[in-house]
């Protein structure tokens, strides 16, 4: 995994802030890959609880996510009862590493 203890800590530390403490983390993708160079940060935030506007939590948990990662691009996918799954949260589940 490429990302540093800090990182992760820092990450469940914005998702528990903007999304509630029982929100969990999925990494996946390319930062999975040690022996990859580069690339974007792909997470998946799961939750329990309905979410009231799920492109507004996910732009900003991106963004901030995106600061403390000194600008790297973070690509943020939401899981909740009341949003619609997609392949891709199939994927971040099989193959995802919750931090």
């Amino acid at each position: 995994m490429r990302l540093t203890p800090q990182q992760q800590t820092t990450i469940r530390r914005i998702v528990a802030d903007q999304a509630g403490e029982a929100a969990r983390v999925r990494l996946f993708g390319s930062r999975l890959d040690d022996t990859a160079r580069g690339g974007d940060v792909d997470l998946m935030v799961e939750l329990d609880e309905p979410v009231e506007q799920p492109a507004r939590l996910s732009a900003t948990l991106s963004a901030r996510i995106s600061r403390h990662l000194q600008g790297r691009r973070v690509d943020v996918v939401l899981s909740a009862p009341n949003l619609r799954p997609l392949p891709i949260h199939e994927v971040a589940r099989r193959e995802g590493v919750l931090l």
